[in-house]
């Protein structure tokens, strides 16, 4: 079977692990602090804070950005149910927004429809799917025009660009995950990043129980610390990080140049200016995508459905209210999208398996 995600891990990790082990400092500390200056460098972001999840990231990066209870937050119905959680997390109300059809970001003119119809929309909370960013160019003006705070949820971003400019930097703050799945791995883990001072201070209170100090606490926080031992993964995750995404694009590209000319199959569209890190490779089925995907995996492929609900009509959404509303892109996206292997450990050979199963369907 190729494995629709595999993690890559060699003996540069193990050997950083092993210091920490050694060190007999396994929680918070110096590891995790050059991890952190690490990832803002290379993001070119001020502040970075690790964080025990992507999921811990994002409801940190929406409460240091001022979300309070009550508040409206408008984010996209067609993503991980952790996006729309972490607004919840929060006692805020998750307002949803239809995606483009073309490449399952949240799309910009039902942003300002949405937002016109809703004056108490505070903040947007926008998902960089499948490792492309968003339209930023036009989000960014629907955020100074309506005067929004701004949170990206990049936890499937890493490395990738919009004019040259990483995701998960236009923002408040952008949060990553570091889950085994990922362009990059801590085992888990997240990270915020952010140019304002206050947000930066604000997390790292939030992060280890609204402590300044061992007893000084001052608000209330969360224990969302990430470990010196993952903190020890990642620093050598990142340094690789480049090196993997340059071979998703590889693999990306010889599947843009094999399956486009196939009619019942669509591919996803790439923004112009944009550098795509290929989180997931996800085409559309146009008809019997899920015996399509169990063809895949009797032929040894690999391959997942992200994601074959939205999130309004999941049954905790449902009882809060949502279920009904109307989300013809994203349903339609739910019902024609899988993903197929782009990881880095596709080989050669593994690609041309992959081109040669999907053509014989």
């Amino acid at each position: 079977m190729i494995p629709i995600a595999k993690p890559i891990i060699d003996s540069a990790e193990k050997k950083r692990v092993m210091e920490v082990l050694d060190s007999g400092m396994l929680s918070i500390g110096k590891v995790v602090k050059e991890f952190e200056e690490a990832f803002a460098r290379f993001t070119g972001a001020r502040y970075a804070v690790a964080t025990s999840s992507g999921t811990t990231a994002l409801h940190m990066a929406l409460l240091a950005s001022g979300i309070k209870p009550g508040d409206k937050v408008l984010t996209t119905p067609f993503s991980f149910v952790a996006t729309a959680n972490s607004i919840l997390y929060c006692n805020a109300v998750p307002v949803f927004c239809d995606v483009e059809e073309g490449t399952c970001n949240i799309d910009p003119d039902r942003i300002e429809e949405a937002l016109k119809n809703d004056e108490e929309i505070k903040a947007l909370l926008i998902v960089h799917l499948y490792g492309q960013p968003c339209n930023m160019d036009r989000i960014m003006k629907l955020v100074q025009k309506y005067d929004l705070i701004l949170v990206e949820d990049a936890a499937q971003a890493h490395g990738a660009l919009y004019k040259g400019k990483h995701g998960g930097t236009f923002g408040n703050a952008g949060a990553f995950s570091f889950y085994p799945t990922k362009n990059m791995t801590t085992a888990e883990g997240g990270m915020i990043i952010t140019d304002d001072e206050k947000v930066h201070q604000d997390l790292k209170l939030l992060r280890e129980h609204g402590g300044a100090g061992d007893y000084d606490h001052i608000m209330l926080g969360y224990n969302y610390r990430m470990t010196n031992i993952e903190a020890a993964i990642g620093l050598v995750q990142l340094e690789k990080l480049t090196g993997f995404n340059n071979r998703r694009r590889e693999n990306a590209a010889y599947y843009d140049s094999h399956l486009s000319n196939l009619d019942w199959l669509e591919i996803l569209e790439k923004q112009t200016d944009c550098l795509h890190c290929y989180h997931q490779y996800t085409i559309r089925v146009k008809k019997d995508r899920d015996r399509f995907v169990e063809y895949l995996k009797e032929n040894g492929i690999g391959c997942k459905v992200y994601y074959p609900h939205t999130i309004p009509s999941l049954p905790l959404y449902k009882e809060k209210g949502y279920n009904g509303l109307p989300f013809p892109v994203s349903g339609k996206l739910c019902d024609e999208v899988v993903s197929i292997p782009v990881h880095p450990s596709v080989s050669d050979e593994d690609r041309e398996k992959i081109v040669k199963v999907i053509k014989d369907w």
